[in-house]
């Protein structure tokens, strides 16, 4: 053991490791000190020696939070000495709270909602003289009834019954913001904002469990670019309900299984699609059980999930008198009914041959593009990834296309995150799919975000 330290800090199990922390900041290289720690930068790094024969177990869901500020050469030292103090010693020791996947979801944030902003007033001819009117052209849709949700809540009277189609979690974060912030919308912004960073982070941790540190990164990217991506940011529910899917399932692969429970009742009181995580993790569950032979009995915190579901049909019975009213809302307003999924393939289909332009586009073409981008993800699932992943896939796609009329299936495919998994595995590989997957995914997000901005459907 080197002798370059002066003072040992505890190993495991209560050993020495014989080296201080001062040894690790004064950047002694691993030769130094006596053992191989440092890493490529594309690869993880070790910042704790280890004696022989300790064996790393690797990182747990809460105490390997990557340190913000750990790309210590590149953080000024003014910053990093007012920052490290304030973060929590949980956070400093881990490994997973990576300040790259943060700066990049901030900086497509920003480059998104830039040129979103430059859009509208090229084409609108109307300028935006505040910061408010920059996030004030995102509030279109769905956007409408989610701010509606939360500042007046769920109605029984007139037209606007039609909102209890909408899940109650994200407009009740909305509202308990708006104490903070006073605005509705901005509160609706920054519970995105948060949300989305989480999403990021949570998925580059997922993806980094099965795959190399390139590999989840990529991951991101494909996340972030993705053509409907804006929804990330904006008073939708898909960052929210993305960060709860992709924690739970990161909790499964833990085995945090409380955690489990708990994420997964979050996303059931978020949408719909929350129901599939249930039988996700039913096969999570069996696939560890294959694996050990062992029966736990935290497995049955996953029953906990679906009861965010009943939480909401308890609010339906509360509101109209109906448990399940929404199904009648969405048939009258919103044209829902159930059907089999070929019928609406077959009807978005036809739509794109019968339809004038616009809507051939954008109803026919668009939505069936990302139909079959979800069934083929699908199948390359059961091939390539965890089965787990590939129940939520083969879920969610038979859900958002067993209806008559097939609407908005470009939104609904952003929270099918195995989709980056897939698209990071050939990029990866190929050096002309990453580049081919970049060029689609970046102008049909300029084209989807600057239409949304103007008021038209893009999805």
């Amino acid at each position: 053991m080197s002798k370059a330290s002066t003072k040992s800090r505890p190993g495991k199990n209560g050993k020495q490791l014989g080296h201080s922390s001062t040894d690790l900041r004064a950047g002694k290289t691993g030769k130094e000190l006596g053992h191989a720690s440092t890493q490529s930068r594309a690869g993880k790094h070790s910042l704790i020696p280890q004696e022989e024969g300790i064996q790393d177990t690797g990182p747990s869901l809460y105490s390997q939070l990557k340190l913000l500020i750990m790309g210590r050469d590149r953080v000024p030292q003014r910053i990093r000495t007012y920052l490290e103090p304030r973060i929590p010693k949980t956070v400093r020791q881990g490994q997973w709270f990576d300040h790259r996947v943060i700066l990049m979801v901030l900086a497509v944030k920003g480059v998104v909602i830039l040129f979103a902003g430059q859009s509208y007033q090229v084409f609108e001819n109307k300028a935006l003289p505040t910061l408010y009117g920059w996030i004030e052209i995102w509030n279109r849709w769905d956007s409408v009834r989610h701010m509606r949700l939360a500042e007046s809540g769920y109605t029984n009277v007139g037209m606007w019954r039609m909102d209890i189609v909408g899940f109650p979690l994200h407009p009740w974060l909305v509202r308990l913001g708006a104490f903070i912030f006073q605005d509705y919308l901005v509160s609706a912004f920054v519970v995105s904002g948060l949300a989305s960073v989480a999403a990021g982070l949570l998925l580059y941790r997922l993806a980094s469990i099965d795959h190399s540190d390139q590999l989840a990164l990529t991951s991101v990217w494909f996340l972030l670019i993705f053509p409907t991506s804006y929804f990330l940011h904006i008073n939708y529910n898909e960052s929210l309900f993305l960060a709860l899917t992709v924690g739970c399932f990161l909790a499964a692969r833990k085995e945090r299984w409380p955690l489990v429970g708990i994420l997964g009742a979050l996303a059931c009181l978020t949408r719909l699609n929350g129901l599939v995580i249930f039988p996700a993790l039913v096969v999570e569950v069996f696939q560890q059980y294959r694996a050990t032979r062992r029966w736990q009995w935290q497995w049955l915190w996953i029953l906990v999930v679906p009861l965010g579901f009943g939480c909401y049909l308890l609010l339906n019975k509360q509101v109209t008198g109906d448990m399940f009213a929404f199904i009648a809302a969405g048939r009258e307003f919103f044209f829902k009914s159930f059907a089999t999924p070929w019928d609406g393939v077959r009807g978005t289909y036809n739509m794109m041959w019968s339809d004038p332009p616009t809507n051939a586009q954008m109803l026919g073409v668009q939505e069936f593009v990302f139909l079959m981008l979800g069934a083929v993800s699908t199948i390359a699932c059961w091939r390539v990834l965890r089965p787990a992943y590939a129940v939520w896939m083969a879920g969610n796609w038979l859900l958002f296309s067993s209806i008559g009329f097939v609407l908005s299936i470009p939104r609904y495919t952003l929270v099918l995150f195995p989709i980056y998994l897939l698209f990071a595995k050939l990029a990866v590989a190929r050096l002309w799919v990453k580049i081919l997957i970049t060029t689609w995914s970046l102008l049909y997000l300029a084209l989807f975000a600057s239409l949304f901005v103007r008021g038209h459907w893009a999805f």
